[in-house]
């Protein structure tokens, strides 16, 4: 019951914050979901790349990548399609088709981010106009009446409460979400750059033996 009351006596400036909570737990929860490495690297994919030889034909590499989700897949995918490619050719393929799964990977974090920054202040706000309002009682009653001052305190020390509270979990699962969205990117690209690699092999030792 007193927290309802703490809230009550929060104001209005509560349902913003309240709105950036409800947001960032949907962020949180959502990318915690599908940044499981799972489903980044599905291991299908990564068979594939460690397993990839001159005998599998390139069709049927295509159509593991294609039946497989995530990210990584694509990207094996398009380097698959432009094998045909110079080798500088597939090497932009990869970074091209990497920063544009990396930045699918990083949906919805801007948007932590934001709230994390935004939350603060929007309990900074609530107690500026908590301490207006302590003002305002005191120049219209002087300091003879206690509730009307503790009303504007209490509003003053629960939207700072508050936007404390859905900024610090927000901004550390911010930076725990980039930091992993970077540590699965690295993977990508180590294990896609060493596809590259095996593949130019192959393709020169052909070469060698026409």
């Amino acid at each position: 019951m007193e927290v309802f009351s703490m809230l009550r006596h929060g104001g209005w400036i509560l349902f913003p914050i309240g709105l950036c909570s409800l947001t960032a737990l949907a962020i949180v929860i959502e990318r915690l979901v599908m940044l499981r490495r799972s489903r980044i690297l599905d291991q299908r994919v990564v068979d594939l790349v460690d397993e990839f030889s001159d005998t599998l034909p390139p069709e049927a590499a295509l159509e593991v990548c294609q039946r497989a989700r995530g990210p990584f897949a694509r990207i094996i995918e398009e380097i698959i399609r432009a094998r045909h490619l110079p080798a500088g050719h597939v090497t932009e393929t990869l970074q091209a088709t990497g920063r544009t799964q990396t930045a699918m990977m990083e949906r919805g974090l801007t948007v932590l981010e934001i709230i994390a920054n935004v939350s603060p202040l929007l309990g900074l706000l609530g107690t500026v106009l908590g301490m207006v309002t302590v003002f305002n009682a005191i120049t219209a009653e002087g300091v003879g009446n206690p509730r009307v001052l503790s009303e504007g305190i209490s509003q003053a020390l629960v939207t700072t409460v508050a936007g404390l509270v859905v900024a610090i979990p927000a901004f550390a699962f911010h930076s725990w979400l980039s930091s992993r969205v970077d540590d699965l990117a690295t993977e990508m690209h180590e294990r896609a750059t060493a596809f590259i690699a095996r593949l130019h092999h192959i393709r020169l030792r052909m070469r060698t033996q026409q």
